[in-house]
Order: structure tokens, then C-alpha cells, then sequence
């Protein structure tokens, strides 16, 4: 069904949006004017692997 395979979408999109969202929150991703592709992909994995760290240990207590 169309409405089916909507939701499905629409809820890839929303988790990327929210990931894209809590990774914005740290001030040096989202303002990378003055970076180089090397920092900001260091900068952005850290942020991540952080996001990624902070999430699997709150779920899990």
C-alpha cells in the first residue's frame, strides 16, 4: 500500500533528521567555516561516536 510505504520513508528521513540535528548541536560542526575536510570529518565522527556512546549506555541502565 502507497500510505504504508510513506510511513516507512518518513521515518528513515525523521531518524536522519534527528541525528543530523543532535550533531548540530555541537557549535564547531555546525559553524565549519574556517575548517579543513580533514577536521570536519574528525570533528563529526567524534561527535557520533559520542551521540552513538551517550545513547547505548542511557539505554541500557
Amino acid at each position: 500500500d502507497f500510505g504504508d510505504q510513506q510511513r516507512v520513508r518518513y521515518r528513515g528521513r525523521n531518524v536522519v533528521a534527528r541525528c543530523f540535528n543532535k550533531l548540530k548541536q555541537w557549535r564547531g560542526i555546525a559553524m565549519r567555516s574556517d575548517k579543513t575536510a580533514r577536521n570536519y570529518h574528525a570533528g563529526l565522527c567524534l561527535a557520533a561516536t559520542l551521540h552513538w556512546l551517550t545513547s547505548t549506555f542511557s539505554n541500557t541502565a
